[in-house]
């Protein structure tokens, strides 16, 4: 038995409110603590996208009665709401944007985008959603305003190598990569079908190897949670994303197991660096207890997550998670939840 602290999950989309069929906050913060995640922050991109005062309120209220981990909110902008950014700054953990279609189709330009940057406060970052063509033109609007960003979701070595370089000529770049792009390649895309459709897609071979062999200039590890019902993925245009939140430490663990990185490693991906970059409140009380030598099949039927699947089913890891305590209570144990409904708390970022 090995114990670490409460991990932080930086990127889930918990899709409440609007699509609650898909996600609620009490399915995917359960799912969470059966994770070993201690502490989520939600994405903005809901059906009705988190662009005011106003919808922020709404959206914790919801959350405050109904989830079991501690849960902090993001924003988000098309470019319009220039005037909502000093009302909710220091009640977000950043700003997040879409520089590339993705779920919500939440897509902004360069023009909007530099407007966004000037306008947001330095006090929290700027996350985005940038793969392709659009990561130039962000490093571009980065460097002259240098204002601290956040690359969401690397996945190939062209990507990371610009970060890597960016990162060196001193702009306050941070970046993190998903457990999807380092267990799951374009290969076994194919073989998943609709069950592998993400944004950013599955890379190639060449791209995942690179991404561990550079695991020292990756910031964080995010599992982009991101559920979707069996439905609309069989549909005749399935939606990007796949769940991620009971599935990223066991593949972590098994990589240790294998070799491939070090439980300190863990600790700096899913708790130090994340706590450290988004100024996110955590307390001494509130750790996990991870069986690391178990070995067993993934199964997502007795998952928390509402969907109810993982395009890692049937693959076989060593590590389980065994107990969460928040804040010195006992709130997970051998698989149940042991918190009750609207335990968890609404967190903002530490000043």
């Amino acid at each position: 038995m090995i114990t670490l602290p409460g991990l932080i999950d930086i990127h889930v989309h918990l899709r409440t409110p609007g699509q609650e069929e898909k996600e609620d906050f009490l399915t995917g913060t359960s799912a969470a603590l059966a994770g070993g995640f201690a502490t989520v922050l939600d994405m903005p991109n809901n059906k009705v996208p988190i662009i005011t005062q106003e919808l922020l309120q709404q959206k914790m209220e919801l959350a405050r009665k109904n989830t079991v981990c501690d849960i902090g909110f993001y924003f988000g902008s098309l470019g319009d709401n220039l005037e909502e950014f000093p009302k909710v700054a220091s009640q977000v953990f950043g700003i997040k944007l879409y520089l590339n279609v993705t779920t919500g189709n939440f897509l902004i330009d360069e023009e909007k985008l530099r407007a966004i940057y000037e306008a947001w406060p330095e006090s929290q970052p700027i996350l985005l959603h940038c793969e392709g063509k659009t990561l130039p033109m962000a490093l571009k609007i980065i460097k002259s305003t240098n204002k601290k960003t956040h690359i969401c979701h690397v996945s190939s070595k062209e990507e990371l190598s610009q970060i890597m370089t960016a990162k060196k000529e001193g702009l306050p770049l941070t970046c993190g990569v998903t457990p999807h792009h380092l267990f799951l390649t374009d290969i076994d895309g194919q073989k998943l079908g609709p069950y592998g459709r993400m944004k950013p897609f599955l890379k190639t071979q060449a791209d995942q190897d690179f991404l561990w062999s550079n695991l020292d200039s990756i910031d964080l590890i995010e599992s982009d949670h991101a559920p979707h019902t069996k439905a609309e993925k069989e549909s005749e245009n399935p939606p990007f994303g796949v769940p991620g939140l009971e599935t990223t430490l066991p593949l972590l663990l098994t990589a240790v197991s294998e070799d491939k990185l070090t439980i300190d490693d863990i600790k700096r991906l899913l708790f130090d660096n994340p706590k450290r970059i988004f100024n996110i409140p955590t307390d001494e009380n509130t750790y996990i207890e991870v069986d690391d030598t178990k070995p067993y099949t993934l199964n997502p039927i007795p998952f928390y997550t509402k969907c109810k699947w993982s395009p890692f089913e049937g693959k076989k890891v060593v590590g389980k998670v065994k107990t969460v305590y928040l804040r010195g209570e006992k709130v997970f144990e051998n698989g149940q939840i042991l918190a009750e409904k609207g335990s968890g708390r609404i967190i903002s970022p530490v000043v």
